[in-house]
């Protein structure tokens, strides 16, 4: 019987349709806790990206640092699609598409992912301290944090979500920002996948927002730069059928985007562009440079959160999680790399 990891890599059309089966099924089925509650996860290392080469290291501006491929009993773990790492690199909060936060801690051994420890999972809460995914509010695809607040993405519905996480915790109860109107026209499951909050610089207190796949006239990535006041419009480069599925800051200067391209004759493929803050201006169309590419021939799944820490040695570490869709031939993944050849 092939192992699990050959049966996956040579599944690049079942990945695909599981994609579609996810999607198709996750407004019927939603699984989230009750309550905080403790979880196990069991941690598997994945010791090498490159599935032909595991001597290989270098993958573009980017070292590979270590993988899991993390399983837990609990029914409501699976579909991790947005991540925030702390600025420690150890604790992290990630939110599935199914309603719930999952937070927990990052154990590492000689600088490489060595499992997941303390983890909890809770129902992300409303206004009122009922689960939002309780009234069909439950796709979270992006999650940006800024001094202790945590912004949510709420695909379907075209929503941003506040939640005071540094006070309240997993018990934080989101409040919904003021959007544009122009929110009401994205393309159906296809808009919120992406938010980054500049602490410093010229977009300092707004909101970063790129589309999956809604799109411009030219056939670009709708995104807007939200004040409080003030709406940026402006649309990022569409370029070989790559969509966006989450983004994160390198710095308060440049925006990652984290993009994805699924298809049944081209399989799964990845791609992480760099997208200068500063070329954000109304009416803009941006582009930035790949740092990193990499097909199932790599150690990659539906690849769905982004987040950025510095280590204490200095270094610029890159985090990925995938999302599953609960489905069994997909994996949660959690990969790292180190930004280096700058």
């Amino acid at each position: 019987m092939p192992s699990r990891r050959r049966w996956f890599n040579v599944g690049a059309l079942c990945v695909a349709l599981a994609l579609l089966a996810g999607t198709l099924a996750l407004a019927n089925v939603l699984r989230y806790p009750a309550a905080p509650t403790r979880i196990e996860i069991t941690a598997t290392p994945i010791t090498s990206f490159d599935n032909r080469d595991p001597t290989r290291t270098r993958f573009g501006n980017l070292e590979f640092r270590g993988g899991l491929e993390l399983s837990s009993k609990h029914p409501a773990f699976g579909g991790i699609s947005s991540l925030h790492v702390e600025p420690d690199g150890n604790h992290f909060i990630a939110a599935t598409d199914r309603g719930s936060w999952l937070r927990g801690r990052i154990v590492y051994r000689e600088d490489k992912l060595a499992g997941i420890s303390d983890t909890e999972m809770a129902p992300i809460l409303g206004a009122d301290g009922r689960p939002l995914a309780a009234r069909g509010w439950y796709d979270v695809e992006a999650l940006a944090e800024r001094d202790g607040i945590l912004y949510a993405g709420m695909e379907r519905v075209e929503q941003i979500v506040r939640f005071d996480y540094r006070r309240d915790g997993l018990r934080a109860r989101g409040q919904p920002i003021d959007v544009p109107s122009d929110f009401q026209t994205f393309t159906y499951n296809k808009s919120l996948e992406c938010l980054a909050a500049p602490r410093q610089g010229a977009l300092a207190g707004r909101l970063i927002v790129v589309t999956e796949h809604s799109l411009d006239s030219a056939g670009n990535l709708r995104s807007f730069a939200l004040g409080t006041s003030q709406v940026t419009r402006f649309s990022v480069k569409r370029s070989d059928d790559f969509d966006v599925s989450d983004c994160t800051l390198l710095s308060q200067d440049e925006l990652l985007l984290l993009e994805r391209r699924a298809s049944p004759a081209r399989g799964i493929a990845i791609r992480i562009r760099r997208i200068p803050i500063a070329d954000i201006k109304e009416g803009a169309v941006v582009d930035g440079r790949p740092m990193i590419e990499a097909d199932l021939a790599y150690q990659i799944d539906n690849m769905e959160g982004i987040a950025v820490h510095r280590n204490p040695a200095g270094e610029t570490i890159v985090t990925l999680v995938s999302d599953d869709n609960f489905s069994i031939i997909q994996r949660s993944l959690l990969l790292q790399f180190s930004l280096v050849g700058e």
